[in-house]
């Protein structure tokens, strides 16, 4: 795996491509404050049928860290990437915050899309409290460290089978990929700083669509997990609904990071829909 950085005006993304050369493109777009590592889980059954695209939203990763203070500005960084790509059209992925992107992206940029999976996400805040609510935690956990704030939000962030699992043996592997030693680590490089949580809780605060998602025609597979605190699974139904060619399903026994505990389940769905 090779990064690359593209230069698209006065603003560097830092993106990867792998599996084959000459699939269809998947896009994946992470959620807030993490990186486009965060797919680990992923990459690997993607690649074996699609070209597939991840790269670090502004603001994360090795991407540049302009304020980027809307969703619109975000969705049009993914088209920008896209055109640099010479890419024209794409299957998306969106997990939580990156699931927000997608839906934006594909209200303005509808041609370019040709199905979407949108992972634990939600179609907006009810208040401007929820937003700022996210990003004091957030900020809190930058500072006690990686290592402190992943134990601290992992009971929010797993369902408590893995939570005590990882608790029990932080260097027990996940599906030969992962474990919470691991991604730990990962977290420590290129971590978000202050900005880059302010900038993307004032995004959030931009993010309402649910009178909008009856224009999404595209076919749209929704995940949600069961005990999903941050992005609850009521919301993906009420998305369910608006949306007229989706299809929900609800991962039993999971939490929000459900595409790292539970991949095969994520994974195999995504797959059959995308190729379908």
């Amino acid at each position: 795996m090779t990064e690359k950085f593209a230069q698209i005006g006065d603003i560097k993304i830092c993106y990867e491509i792998l599996g084959k050369e000459d699939g269809f493109p998947v896009l994946l777009i992470h959620g807030f404050g993490v990186k486009k590592e965060v797919w680990m889980g992923q990459i690997g059954d993607l690649a074996k049928h699609f070209k597939v695209i991840r790269f670090d939203n502004r603001g994360a990763g090795k991407s540049d860290r302009p304020a980027g203070k809307t969703m619109e500005i975000f969705a049009d960084d993914t088209k920008n990437l896209l055109d640099y790509l010479k890419i024209e059209k794409t299957h998306v992925i969106g997990w939580s915050l990156g699931g927000m992107i997608a839906q934006h992206y594909v209200l303005k940029y509808p041609q370019r899309v040709d199905k979407v999976v949108l992972i634990a996400t939600v179609h907006e805040y009810p208040t401007e409290e929820g937003p700022e609510i996210y990003k004091k935690m957030r900020l809190y956990e930058l500072e006690i460290g990686v290592e402190k704030a992943f134990w601290e939000t992992a009971r929010a962030n797993f369902y408590s089978t893995y939570r005590k699992e990882m608790e029990a043996d932080p260097k027990k592997k996940y599906f030969g990929i992962w474990s919470a030693e691991d991604y730990i680590k990962m977290l420590s490089k290129d971590p978000a700083t202050p900005e880059d949580i302010i900038n993307q809780a004032e995004a959030l605060k931009t993010h309402h669509t649910l009178k909008r998602l009856h224009a999404i025609k595209n076919p749209t597979l929704l995940i949600a997990a069961s005990h999903d605190r941050l992005t609850p699974k009521m919301s993906m139904e009420q998305m369910h609904e608006q949306i007229p060619n989706s299809r929900l399903i609800v991962i039993e026994k999971s939490a929000h990071f459900a595409p790292m505990t539970r991949t095969p389940e994520v994974n195999q769905p995504i797959i059959a829909f995308l190729k379908n």
